[in-house]
């Protein structure tokens, strides 16, 4: 799914709310998360799972295309953690 589709499936529930405003306040979700997670805290969305962010370490890499050794920077990756009721529900464990 989509960030369009998400938004649509949302005003279609909810013919009540204007369109943009179901797409503001999708938006607006996303932006929170993006703005906590890029300062360093974490996220959680009961049920859902937990985002947070990983340090990866400087390493010495290799360039697949003449084997020669590269410098990788240390750098922050985005880490996403399932939770449990998710689990559950994709290994067929209704809750």
């Amino acid at each position: 799914m989509i960030r369009s589709e998400l938004i649509q499936k949302i005003a279609d529930e909810n013919p009540h709310l204007y369109h943009r405003d179901v797409e503001r306040i999708v938006n607006t979700i996303f932006d929170e998360i993006i703005e906590a997670i890029s300062s360093g805290n974490r996220v959680e969305l009961r049920g859902f799972g937990a985002f947070s962010v990983k340090a990866r370490g400087a390493r010495t890499g290799r360039n697949p295309r003449t084997g020669e050794a590269v410098d990788v920077e240390e750098k922050h990756v985005p880490f996403f953690k399932t939770g449990k009721l998710l689990r559950d529900r994709l290994n067929g464990k209704e809750s």
